[in-house]
Formats: structure tokens, sequence, C-alpha cells
């Protein structure tokens, strides 16, 4: 959603990519004039291939190694997140992100933390199931896990094919529908990266970078992120939402790319009034040092669906 995007962060004069990836929105924005754009990722493959790609535009970009949970002090006029697994990541075999081409069974995007194969060949079923059906949004978890404790009884399971196999064996597949597994892969993604933490943790801290009049963008792909951003766009008094219903692609994007199909984008601007608050301190200040940034939705009237 790119055309979307520039529609409502270009030519701005610092816009911060919260996951910059191969550097396609980052250049976007730089095309509409923004002047800087500072471009954080968790996945070293992705700076590095951002910064490549972007190398012609000199100190107008610059590429962080980071999660968005920690991202770079401001003040910036747009901050952008593009959620999820990135067609790069998804395309590398060697990632274990795809239900479709064969690989290690890894999903890290850092490559820190436990991966994805341990997850399967370690948790009890129960835990499985509850991983598949809370962050998966599957309707049949526990048969999924069944079949994956049965499996892995038998050998450890450590590939994409092999886990696909396994998904598809239980619940069967649908002539024309979408991969069995896929549900499963979002669930492992997700937990492995720890990913709605990291995006219910960064919205505060992004709305305390924005300087006045300030912008956050965020595109999600299933309803578990696009839930957390509207709860939070709803709940924060200093931002307006712009986006009464999510932003959808239009139908020639999805032609072109079909992974774009579930997008929904949010957008919601930081309030002139909340440049400075009584005696001079400015929210981002005030944020920084409060707990309530981080706390449970506060409620607002104002109202996006």
């Amino acid at each position: 959603m790119a055309a979307e995007v520039v529609e409502l962060l270009g030519g701005r004069d610092a816009v911060l990519d919260m996951t910059v990836g191969a550097g396609g929105h980052a250049e976007a924005l730089l095309e509409s004039g923004v002047r800087r754009v500072v471009g954080l990722d968790r996945d070293p493959s992705a700076v590095r291939s951002a910064r490549e790609r972007l190398s012609k535009y000199g100190n107008r970009f610059e590429g962080i190694l980071g999660r968005f949970s920690e991202p770079p002090a401001g003040p910036f006029d747009g901050v952008l997140y593009d959620l999820g697994v990135s067609s790069m990541q998804l395309d590398r075999p060697e990632r274990g992100f795809g239900y479709r081409v064969d690989g290690p069974l890894d999903m890290r995007m850092g490559g820190d933390g436990p991966t994805a194969a341990e997850l399967v060949n370690e948790l009890p079923e129960q835990e499985l199931a509850r991983i598949v059906f809370e962050y998966g949004e599957e309707r049949q978890s526990r048969r999924i896990a069944r079949a994956i404790v049965r499996a892995r009884a038998r050998r450890p399971i450590e590939t994409t094919d092999e886990l696909a196999g396994v998904v598809a064996g239980a619940v069967g597949r649908r002539p024309g529908g979408a991969h069995p597994a896929r549900r499963t892969f979002q669930a492992l993604r997700i937990v492995v990266n720890r990913e709605l933490e990291e995006l219910t943790s960064s919205l505060p801290r992004a709305v305390g970078l924005l300087a006045p009049g300030g912008r956050v963008v965020v595109i999600a792909y299933h309803s578990l992120e696009d839930r957390i951003a509207k709860r939070f766009f709803l709940g924060e008094p200093s931002i307006r939402v712009l986006t009464k219903k999510p932003l959808r692609p239009k139908p020639e994007e999805i032609a072109r790319n079909p992974r774009a199909r579930s997008a929904r984008l949010r957008a919601a601007e930081l309030l002139p009034e909340a440049g400075e608050l009584e005696g001079g301190s400015s929210p981002r200040a005030a944020r920084r040092g409060s707990p309530r940034a981080s706390g449970p939705p506060r409620s607002n009237r104002e109202a996006a669906a």
C-alpha cells in the first residue's frame, strides 16, 4: 500500500520506518520528498538489503538494526509500521517462514531465541493447541496439536515441509482454499518473535516520538495486529484517528501482489494541542516516564470502526 503510505506521510521532514524490510516503503517516501528516513528492522539481512537499495539517497536514509519496541530517539513527523513477515523472508527457504517451500523450521526474524522447531517438539500438547488457537485463530487447533505430538513421538519435526504435512494430514485440504497450515505457521511465527508484545510495547513509544502534527501509520495483515492498533488509537487521547475504517488495498495492487490482499491500514495524527502540555513539558517527555503509556487502553469517544 505504498500509494496510501505516501499520501499520509509523503513530503514530511523525517519519517521512522519501524519495519524497513527491503526498503520499498522507505524508497517511496524518499521519492515523495521526505527529507530523511530512518529504517529500523530486527532482521540483519533486511537492514543490509535496505542500505544497499537506498545507498543512492546518501545520508537521507539511515538503516538501523533493532526491535521496534526500542526505537531511536525522535522527534519524527511520521512513523510507519508494515507488520508481519516480509516477502524477502518468505522467499528464502532457509529462514523457515514458508509452508510452500521446504527449509529448516526456524521462523526467527532476528536470529535469537527459540526456533519454531523447538516449540513444536518441546511444548505440551495443551500449550500447542492454545498457541495455534489464540495466535492462529485456528478452530481445529486441538486436532493439529494432537497430530504434532503423535508425529514428533516418531521423530522430531525439523523442517517446514514436515510440519505443513502434519497439519494438512490432520485437517485435510479444501480444493481452491488456503493452505491448511497457514494459520499454524502464523501462530508459531508470532510466538517465536513475540510480535504482539512488541507491537503493544512500541505503539505508545511511537506516539511519544512524534513532533506536533506527526502521524502514525500501521499496516496489519491479520486481525490480532489490527485489533491492537485499533484499540490503541481509540484509547490514546493525544491523537486523532484519520481512518474511520481501515484502508484496504485496491484490486490492481492485489493483482500485482496477492500477499497484500489481507492488508489493513490505520492512521492517526498527534493533536496540535498535545504538542505542549501545561508547564511547557512535551508529551514525549511525560510519556517516557509514565507507566500509563504501556497500560490498558483508555476510553476514547472519538471512535473509528
